[in-house]
């Protein structure tokens, strides 16, 4: 029941839900869940955190075998409850996402690989992974880029945070053709999503200690859209004086993440912006194979790689570099206030990574998906404790 406490403190501070009562509910749902949840195929487990585990696409279930490896080894108290979702693979209906959201819904969290959404229409704008985010409300994503020690880039001790809000803006779904040969792509832009993002980012700041929140925007070309989005930053920095406020114009921004990423603490921007400077900055420390991420609601906690990518090509090579998953799935034990496990398992994908005998493709080596999971584990306890 502490640890449930813990996790409610937690997402509150970050959130600051108008509703408590969703939160007094959470400390209990857990031992709620053990007898009300329908019988399935997974074992319970009595007094482990339920979790959602959505593999995803691409080698999104070679991370998640990843994941289950480590935490066995790592004897970690969590019972995960597997369910696949795929545009691609023929796993996806209105009834898998009803099971999805089910099982979210009553765990409070999740970890997912990439639901890889596809480019032809087929009469349904809004993808599984939109809608899927959109029904949990699931506004806030979260990606620290950090650089990993022993492992050198072109820019070495970066530690830098973008915050995207993920429900609105450009990834709205709405298009159509006004006129035969033209489309129409609306970008939605809202008052009280642009101040719950911003508010979001300054608590996050005032949390972990960080001394700036920049905004990133193009309010000079997209003068309302952008502009409101801007205006509802500059009213919520005003309310913490103690956190140094700027605003950058997206373009600028990506230029100077390139030229000098030292000048970044926290960033917030809108969901494409996000998007995009989420792979530019996971490019600056190693690529999307070692960036975690996690997106949040006022509700739910979702852990999932920082830059999104299924990584097709790599599906069945044993070649993925499971370490963005795995500090992802570290990230979401220290959510359930699991902090030794949490610590235990960064840790040791961290000592892989500097000692650098071990290292997947993407980052120089030769070692396999399987190789990079046994010297994880070997670093688990390595004093044979």
């Amino acid at each position: 029941m502490a640890a449930l406490g813990g996790v409610r403190w937690v997402t509150r501070a970050l959130v600051a839900a108008p509703n408590p009562g969703a939160w007094r509910n959470l400390c209990t749902s857990a031992i709620a869940q053990a007898a009300s949840r329908s019988q399935g195929e997974d074992v319970r487990v009595e007094g482990a955190f339920p979790v959602t585990m959505l593999p995803g696409d691409g080698v999104g279930p070679e991370l998640m075998h990843a994941v289950k490896e480590v935490f066995k080894a790592a004897s970690v108290p969590v019972e995960f409850q597997e369910h696949h979702l795929s545009e691609v693979q023929n796993m996806a209906s209105e009834e898998k996402l009803e099971q999805v959201l089910s099982s979210m819904k009553e765990n409070k969290v999740a970890i997912i690989g990439k639901i890889h959404t596809p480019m032809e229409y087929k009469g349904e704008l809004a993808s599984y992974d939109m809608r899927l985010r959109r029904k949990l409300d699931l506004f806030a994503n979260v990606v620290h880029v950090k650089s990993l020690p022993g492992y050198k880039t072109r820019h070495n001790n970066l530690d830098l945070v973008i915050i995207r809000e993920q429900t609105e803006g450009e990834y709205s779904s709405l298009e159509h053709e006004s006129a035969r040969g033209v489309i129409e792509c609306l970008k939605i832009v809202t008052r009280t999503k642009s101040q719950r993002i911003a508010k979001f980012a300054f608590d996050y700041a005032t949390k972990k200690g960080r001394g700036k929140v920049t905004a990133v925007h193009k309010a000079n070309i997209m003068k309302l859209g952008d502009g409101l989005f801007l205006q509802c930053c500059e009213e919520v920095a005003e309310l913490y004086p103690k956190i140094k406020f700027e605003t950058m114009i997206i373009d600028n921004c990506c230029m100077q993440l390139v030229q000098n990423p030292y000048q970044f603490d926290v960033l917030v921007m809108p969901n494409l912006y996000g998007n995009i400077i989420d792979n530019l900055a996971a490019g600056l420390v190693g690529g999307a194979g070692v960036v975690p991420g996690e997106s949040y609601s006022a509700e739910y906690a979702v852990f999932e790689t920082g830059a999104r990518h299924p990584f097709a090509q790599a599906v069945g090579r044993n070649i993925a570099n499971p370490t963005a998953m795995l500090l992802s799935a570290s990230n979401m034990l220290r959510h359930l206030n699991l902090e030794h496990h949490s610590n235990t398992i960064a840790d040791a994908v961290k000592k892989v990574i500097k000692v650098g005998k071990v290292r997947t493709r993407d980052m120089g080596g030769y070692s396999t998906t399987t190789d990079f999971i046994k010297s994880v584990i070997g670093h688990l306890h390595p004093y044979g404790g």
